[in-house]
């Protein structure tokens, strides 16, 4: 590495600090881009694997990692990808943060009921997903899973 590429990145680092340091809520950012690389990460499989595996065996991602003896790390990593989430929303102002404080709190509360079957609950709406609208999407177990309203 040159000098010049050197400092760059020192540079860099500094910025990313500070801006770290002076925001208001401390994130500890995901490792990982998706669900799937965070099942392959933290199994240690890889990512074209882990597809495979449920491509072929029609389970849901929360089913795989409470098999491999992961489903807590899974799903601690599951968090921090949607706090993650919820802080470019508010960043972008799509979002207030005290939005995003009650959201995550949920999400905490509901990972309680999450047993890696597919299945969660969910937030007064009725469909599937994280609390989402009418329909079927990803659940909050880390599959396909059906909120109860409450």
């Amino acid at each position: 590495m040159t000098m010049k590429k050197f400092k760059k990145a020192i540079l860099i680092g500094a910025i990313v600090l500070g801006v770290g340091a002076s925001s208001s809520t401390v994130l500890a950012a995901s490792a990982y881009n998706n669900p799937v690389e965070a099942l392959a990460g933290i199994t240690g499989k890889t990512v074209e694997s882990v597809l495979t595996e449920q491509y072929e065996t029609g389970k849901s991602l929360g089913v795989m990692a409470n098999e491999a003896g992961k489903l807590d790390e899974f799903q601690k990593e599951l968090l921090e990808m949607r706090k993650d989430a919820l802080a470019q929303r508010v960043e972008s102002g799509n979002l207030t943060q005290q939005q995003a404080d009650q959201m995550i709190t949920a999400m905490e509360e509901n990972q309680a009921y999450c047993y890696g079957d597919g299945y969660g609950r969910g937030r007064g709406m009725m469909g599937a997903g994280n609390g989402g609208m009418l329909g079927r999407g990803q659940g909050g177990c880390g599959g396909f899973g059906y909120n109860q309203a409450r």
